[in-house]
């Protein structure tokens, strides 16, 4: 498998988008109900495709990362936040998301930001790891914070510096 290609959504990749986030929708990293028919636009005003980057491998959608300013505030436009990762399974393990994450740093670097961060949810260990490799360290951590499946799970809150 080719390194994964990183790039700006555009708004031709919404259907690929779309199907991609049907996927690998889980209750490992999920708050939002299941999809179901007749289901959402995957691109709207409050998510457009400038906030996305794209993951390809051998020319094909694998992957996308969403890269916000966490508040309107401008106290506060020294942040980006890593508000949705996603992979497809059959680009699992193979640099993906990691690729993301490194684009996500630069792409926050290139817009003036100082920070980054993120929110994850406690059982999911796999990502946990993965953005603790990233440099991403816990900041903060919100007890049983979503009831999933009848289970109280936690919100952790990640940050790393970028000017590091």
């Amino acid at each position: 498998m080719d390194e994964p290609h990183i790039r700006p959504s555009r708004l031709s990749d919404e259907a690929a988008l779309a199907a991609l986030d049907r996927e690998v929708w889980s209750p490992l990293h999920s708050v939002q109900p299941r999809p179901e028919p007749p289901f959402a636009p995957f691109f709207d005003p409050a998510n457009p495709p400038a906030y996305y980057l794209v993951a390809e491998v051998e020319g094909r959608v694998a992957g996308y990362l969403r890269l916000v300013r966490p508040t309107r505030l401008d106290c506060n436009g020294h942040v980006r936040q890593i508000q949705g990762l996603a992979v497809a399974g059959r680009a699992r393990g193979r640099g993906v998301a990691r690729a993301l994450l490194r684009a996500a740093a630069e792409e926050s670097r290139r817009q003036g930001a100082r920070r980054l961060t993120l929110r994850v949810l406690g059982h999911n260990t796999p990502a946990r790891e993965l953005y603790a490799s990233e440099g991403f360290a816990v900041e903060g951590v919100l007890p049983g914070e979503f009831l999933l499946d009848g289970t109280y799970v936690d919100d952790v809150l990640m940050g790393r510096s970028l000017t590091e």
